[in-house]
């Protein structure tokens, strides 16, 4: 990695352009996090994204970019890959429980190493398919970065939602199409732009209600 100080100035660089507070937010676990990221990702190729630089902007400020829009304390990430956006999520608000759901076993047992070695006691991960999964309880947040179709997302992860929850799925801006399907099935949603300093594509959150009466 490179040297802890300067990506640590770069973190509370890009908590600042994002709107949030530096010393409220654990910047040394988020650098433990991308270490360990970075030597599983050597030996077991769990992200593209190599430099840690740009692990810092496009794993880290962008997950921390939907902070805003967590909704209660059980979070449930579809889709959790290494760990993202929910590992540091969870690390930013330790009052939140947190499920990291991935079917890929090598990166479930990176995201309970990574568990074990942030001592984290609000985060739980588990190797299934979001359509076979369930839980003692639903959802208040849902989140996903990399799942699928808004629709897709919808259809196979709202058995999980809680009545008043919200589904989070990260997207880029080019989801006309997906909004599109959303509509023809009366899914109710809100788009949020996300300026996640450090990554030039277009970034937005699509928040879809519980309560919408859709056709799906």
């Amino acid at each position: 990695m490179s040297d802890s100080s300067h990506l640590a100035s770069r973190v509370q660089e890009g908590l600042i352009k994002l709107g949030m507070q530096p010393d409220e937010h654990p910047v040394n676990a988020y650098l433990e996090y991308l270490s360990l990221l970075a030597q599983w990702n050597r030996a077991y190729n769990l992200t593209s994204v190599k430099k840690p630089e740009h692990m810092l902007t496009h794993h880290i400020l962008d997950s921390l970019s939907v902070l805003p829009y967590l909704h209660g304390e059980h979070c449930l990430d579809v889709g959790t890959g290494a760990g993202l956006p929910g590992m540091i999520l969870a690390l930013a608000r330790p009052e939140t429980h947190w499920v990291l759901l991935d079917s890929n076993r090598k990166k479930i047992r990176f995201v309970n190493h990574a568990i074990l070695e942030l001592k984290l006691n609000n985060v739980e991960a588990v190797c299934t398919r979001v359509e076979r999964f369930k839980y003692s309880r639903n959802f208040s947040t849902i989140i996903t970065r990399a799942y699928g179709s808004l629709v897709t997302i919808y259809r196979h992860a709202r058995h999980l939602l809680s009545p008043d929850g919200r589904l989070l799925a990260m997207k880029g801006t080019d989801i006309s199409a997906e909004l599109a399907e959303l509509e023809e099935a009366a899914i109710t949603k809100h788009v949020h732009i996300l300026n996640v300093p450090g990554v030039d594509k277009g970034r937005c959150l699509v928040e879809i209600m519980a309560s919408s009466g859709s056709n799906c």
